[in-house]
């Protein structure tokens, strides 16, 4: 049993799970602004949307 614990640890690299940093990467586009949506009855909705620059946005978190 203790070799084989052994030998898990030499397989991962002994890496603390703890010291572990996971990126998670995403994008977002400025033409997918939704053309509809939700305003007070009998108001209209009135809102401002990025025409004609259409750009695309990458992060990490």
């Amino acid at each position: 049993m203790a070799d084989s614990r052994r030998s898990r640890k030499y397989a991962r690299g002994g890496f603390r799970a703890g010291r572990l940093v996971f990126l998670d990467e995403t994008w977002a586009k400025t033409n997918m602004t939704p053309t509809r949506g939700w305003a007070v009855r009998g108001r209209r909705l009135l809102a401002s949307v990025p025409h004609g620059h259409w750009h695309t946005t990458t992060f990490l978190c």
